[in-house]
C-alpha cells in the first residue's frame, strides 16, 4: 500500500505513522520567525527505548481493534500488523531508526532496472521446512496479484523470475527508487507457499497457522477474546526475552482503564487523547518516537481553494500551536512540509534542513504574516461573499482544526463554513468525490508506509486521484517522476528536496502537524521501538524486562 489516510479514532487521529504538508508557488517570503521546533508538551521523539536486561514469561498488549483477518494480502490492518510483524518476516526490514536494510534477502544487487535477491541461507518456518527461493518467488507473485492489498507497489515490475538456487530477479519497467522500501513493508513479506495453500482460504483465520518464520510463532487466536503469540526457541536470529504476548482489544476509556490498572501491560496507542489521558499514570511509561503520519488540510475538487495564493494566505494564518495544544494536548508538532521526519530514513541531515528552512506555515502567525496573507487574498481577488465550507467530523481533533481554520479565515477577510457530519460519511470523503461535493476543504490526516518521502509527492501528481484540487504542473510531474526513477540516496534526496519546494509554495495540501508514534508500556517493562516501525519490525522480540 502506498499512502493512505488514518483511520478515525473515537478521540484523535492515529498515531502510527507521520507525514506533513505546507506552501504555495512563487509565495512571497514572510518576516523571518524563530525556526525552533515547537512541541507543546516538550516532548523529544526518539525511535527507541533502553535496551531490555532480563526475561519476561507473558505481556499482555492492547490492540484497539480485533483484526478481521492475519493475512495481510486480504486484509492490511495495522492491528494485524502489530501481530504479525513479530511472527512473519520480509525481504528487507525496516529499522527502528526508519532506516532499511536487506533481511531474508541476505544480499541486494540493483541496477538500473533490475533487483537480484540472494535469499538468506538457513532460515526455517515455523513447520520446520526451509524457506526456499521458490517460497520468495511464489510470495512475490501472490503480493503482486492485484486485487491482493500490495497490488500497487508492483505497477512498474515487468517480471520476477528465480535466476539461481538462491536467487531471485525482479525486472522493471523503468527503474524503481522505492521498491525496496516496499519489500521491507508488506510487499516483502516471505510465506511459506505449502502451507498458504494448504490452508486456502481460510488462511489468516482463526485455527490456522501463520506460514511463517518470525522469532514468534502464532500459538491460538480466541476470536472475540485474544491472539496468542509464542516464542520461536528454533528462530534462526537473536532470541527474544519474552516468552509469550497475549493480545487483548480495547479502545478509549476501556483501553486507558487496562493499561491504568495493570490489567494490560502495554500498547501503540492510535490515538493522541487516549495518549494524553494516560499521560504521568504511575507504573506507565510512554515514549514518543517518529512517524509518517500527518494533519492536512485538503482541498477539494469544489473550488473553494482553487486559487493558489488564497491557500498561500490560509496557511500563513492558521494556528497550529493553538490546534496542537488545544485539540491534541500538545501531543503533535506545528510542521511546515507535508513529511514528517519518520519519512526520512535516509540523508536525515538534508530533509532536516530544507524542512526547517521552509517558509508560509507558521506555528503561530505574526502580525506580519497576517498582512502578507491579506495582500494575497487582495491579489488573488478573494470576497467573503461565498463562504469556504470545511467538512469535519465531530472528534474533538478534527473539531479544533475546524473552527482553527474558520477564525484564520476571518482573520484575512474570508468566511469560513463548518459541516460537521458523523464519522463513516466522513470516511467516504476521501474515497467519493460525489460525497465531498459540497465542501472546500477536509480536515484531514494522511500516512505513507514507507521512509521515503517520495513516497507522499505523487498525490500531486496531475493525474493523481488525490489531487482532488487540480494542480497540473508539468515541470513538477516531469521532476516527481525522475525522483522516483533515481535509485542513488544522495541524487533523490536533493530531487525530493525540490519537489517537496514545489508542493509547498503551491500549497495543494496544507500542513497542520506531524503526528508522533506513542508506546505506553509498564515500567518495569523496555527495548520495544517507539517509532512507527512497530508496523513492521518485530518490536516484541526487543522487549523485556529493565532489570536482569
Amino acid at each position: 500500500m502506498r499512502n493512505t489516510h488514518m483511520r478515525a479514532a473515537a478521540t484523535g487521529l492515529v498515531a502510527t505513522t507521520v507525514l506533513i504538508t505546507s506552501g504555495c508557488g512563487g509565495a512571497p517570503k514572510s518576516t523571518p520567525r524563530d525556526k525552533t521546533p515547537v512541541l507543546a508538551a516538550g516532548l523529544k521523539l526518539n525511535p527507541v527505548t533502553a535496551p531490555a536486561q532480563g526475561e519476561v514469561d507473558n505481556v499482555n498488549w492492547l490492540l484497539e481493534d480485533e483484526p478481521d483477518s492475519l493475512d495481510l494480502d486480504t486484509q492490511g490492518s495495522s492491528a494485524g500488523r502489530v501481530v504479525l510483524t513479530n511472527v512473519c518476516e520480509r525481504l528487507y526490514q525496516l529499522q527502528p531508526d526508519m532506516s532499511v536494510k536487506p533481511f531474508l534477502a541476505e544480499k541486494a544487487q540493483a541496477g538500473a532496472k533490475s533487483l537480484v535477491l540472494t535469499v538468506r541461507s538457513g532460515v526455517t518456518f515455523h513447520d520446520g521446512t526451509p524457506l526456499t527461493a521458490d517460497d520468495v518467488l511464489w510470495s512475490l507473485k501472490r503480493h503482486s496479484d492485484p486485487d491482493m492489498e500490495q497490488g500497487d507497489e508492483f505497477t512498474n515490475v515487468s517480471d520476477i523470475k528465480k535466476t539461481g538456487e538462491r536467487e531471485i530477479t525482479v525486472s522493471f519497467k523503468a527503474p524503481d527508487a522505492l521498491f525496496t522500501k516496499a519489500l521491507a513493508g508488506d510487499a516483502g513479506i516471505v510465506w511459506n507457499k505449502e502451507q498458504v495453500e494448504k490452508a486456502g482460504k481460510e488462511f489468516g483465520t482463526p485455527g490456522q497457522g501463520d506460514a511463517c518464520s518470525g522469532p514468534y510463532r502464532l500459538s491460538g487466536w480466541k476470536s472475540g477474546d485474544s491472539i496468542t503469540i509464542q516464542r520461536n526457541d528454533d528462530y534462526w536470529g537473536k532470541k527474544p526475552l519474552t516468552r509469550q504476548v497475549t493480545f487483548h482489544w480495547a479502545a478509549d476509556s476501556a483501553l486507558v482503564n487496562a493499561l491504568t490498572t495493570g490489567a494490560a501491560d502495554g500498547a501503540y496507542a492510535e490515538s493522541t487523547n487516549t495518549a494524553s489521558a494516560l499521560r504521568g499514570k504511575k507504573g506507565l511509561d510512554q515514549h514518543y518516537g517518529p512517524s509518517t503520519a500527518a494533519l492536512v488540510l485538503i482541498p477539494t475538487e469544489r473550488g473553494g481553494l482553487k486559487e493558489p495564493k488564497i491557500r498561500r494566505a490560509l496557511s500563513l494564518a492558521l494556528d497550529r500551536k493553538g490546534i496542537a495544544t488545544s485539540g491534541y494536548g500538545g501531543l503533535v508538532e506545528p510542521w511546515e512540509t507535508p513529511v514528517g521526519a519518520g519519512a526520512w530514513g535516509y540523508e536525515k541531515p538534508a530533509f532536516q534542513a530544507a524542512q526547517q528552512a521552509i517558509d508560509g506555515a507558521p506555528a503561530s502567525p505574526t502580525a506580519a504574516d497576517i498582512e502578507q496573507a491579506k495582500e494575497l487574498v487582495k491579489d488573488a481577488g478573494g470576497s467573503a461573499d461565498n463562504p469556504i465550507v470545511i467538512g469535519t467530523d465531530a472528534t474533538q481533533g478534527r473539531t479544533v482544526i475546524a473552527n482553527a481554520v474558520r477564525a484564520a479565515l476571518q482573520r484575512i477577510g474570508l468566511k469560513g463554513q463548518i459541516k460537521t457530519v458523523p464519522t463513516a460519511q466522513f470516511e467516504e470523503y476521501y474515497s467519493e468525490p460525489k460525497a465531498r461535493a459540497d465542501i472546500d476543504l477536509l480536515v484531514g490526516d494522511w500516512y505513507i508506509s514507507k521512509s521515503d518521502p517520495m513516497g507522499f509527492y505523487d498525490n500531486a501528481l496531475s493525474d493523481s486521484s488525490n489531487n482532488w484540487v487540480g494542480f497540473n504542473d508539468p515541470d513538477y510531474d516531469a521532476k516527481v517522476k525522475q525522483a522516483l526513477g533515481t535509485i542513488d540516496d544522495a541524487a533523490r534526496s536533493r530531487m525530493t528536496i525540490e519537489v517537496q519546494r514545489m508542493f509547498t509554495e503551491a500549497a495543494v495540501w496544507i500542513s497542520i502537524a506531524q503526528v508522533p508514534s506513542v508506546l505506553v508500556v509498564n515500567d518495569k517493562l523496555t527495548g520495544a521501538p517507539a517509532s512507527m516501525a512497530y508496523l513492521y519490525y518485530p518490536w516484541a522480540a526487543d522487549l523485556g524486562a529493565k532489570k536482569g
